[in-house]
């Protein structure tokens, strides 16, 4: 079976993170890597199904391959979920079997779901006969007392039998009761190697490792161990240029020079000025845009020129060129 768009790209793929990896954040992305997969933040089937909030698929053509990560338990629902976000033309529908907060429990859906894997088989099945974009599941290692030697192989199983040919290991368990879903993001120890071993175990599933990957070097020691892909999270969002700006060279094999958050700044203006014209803020595109130079001579005043400028009324492509302007000075 050949690779589709998303399978390709699922080499390197930046992490669905809740409030951030919104379509500014990951048009912004975009241009930093044209090769890795980019995710939603996640989006709940009863939000699209029962409250008809159909702008919560709006994406740029710009975008892809992006995926669309969906939340629920419901089968039926997430089939017509799955289907709607196929006809918005999303490259890969995703099922989030790993969110540990306290409002997606509430859902029975989330991490909650890796106690039912019966139900996640079935509900993976009639989203994958609902529409045509493949199927992916995104999951933790196990929750609370599980052990995941024995219950992230049953998983497993019963989601490829359901048809799922691609899954995400968040190589942690999430504490349902006693951590916040920051603690759990930290708290609760790496198991990299059990990963590992299930790639072993299942070699016909496409795997990719989430969880703890900070650098590309981290991220081509991983799939130098015999894993398909790396999905990297936070260290993607606050140093976007340090994981996407080589990776299109280093993980994909591409030719052609770098990216450059100088590059990518200046291609962003048109963005903000087409966003502001549409009513938009400044702030909703800058907020993604402050990590672009961490590390660089010239960060901080970036980051507090657009901090706080951004939320002053008025505020357009003439302050991003002016924080941008003091960055090549600093640099200089």
């Amino acid at each position: 079976m050949p690779l589709n768009a998303a399978t390709a790209a699922a080499r390197l793929s930046s992490a669905p993170m809740m409030d951030w990896t919104d379509r500014h954040c990951r048009y912004l992305h975009r241009l930093l890597s044209r090769r890795a997969l980019l995710y939603t933040e996640m989006v709940t089937a009863p939000a699209l199904v029962r409250g008809g909030a159909l702008h919560l698929l709006d994406h740029s053509p710009e975008e892809h391959p992006v995926a669309l990560q969906l939340g629920g338990s419901d089968p039926k629902e997430l089939a017509q979920a799955a289907r709607l976000g196929a006809e918005a033309g999303y490259d890969e529908i995703n099922l989030n079997c790993g969110c540990p907060s306290d409002r997606v429990q509430s859902g029975t859906f989330g991490a909650v779901l890796m106690r039912a894997p019966g139900l996640v088989a079935e509900c993976c099945a009639a989203m994958i006969d609902a529409q045509p974009r493949e199927v992916t599941v995104k999951c933790r290692i196990g929750v609370d007392d599980q052990d995941p030697e024995e219950v992230l192989p049953d998983f497993l199983s019963q989601i490829r039998a359901a048809g799922v040919r691609r899954v995400i290991i968040h190589a942690r368990k999430a504490w349902l009761q006693g951590l916040s879903p920051k603690e759990n993001r930290d708290v609760p120890p790496l198991d990299h190697d059990l990963v590992r071993r299930m790639k072993a175990h299942f070699p016909d599933l496409h795997i990719s490792v989430n969880g703890g990957i900070a650098s590309l070097d981290e991220a081509e020691a991983m799939l130098a161990s015999g894993l398909d892909g790396v999905m990297v999270g936070r260290a993607a969002y606050h140093r976007p240029a340090d994981i996407l700006c080589a990776a299109d060279r280093r993980i994909f094999g591409a030719p052609g020079p770098d990216a450059t958050p100088e590059a990518a700044v200046h291609a962003m203006l048109p963005y903000i000025e087409a966003h502001l014209s549409a009513g938009g803020r400044l702030i909703s595109v800058t907020r993604h845009m402050l990590g672009l130079f961490a590390g660089r001579p010239g960060a901080r005043g970036w980051r507090r020129m657009l901090s706080e400028g951004a939320v002053r009324p008025g505020a357009g492509p003439a302050l991003v060129e002016a924080a941008l302007s003091q960055v090549v000075r600093a640099a200089a």
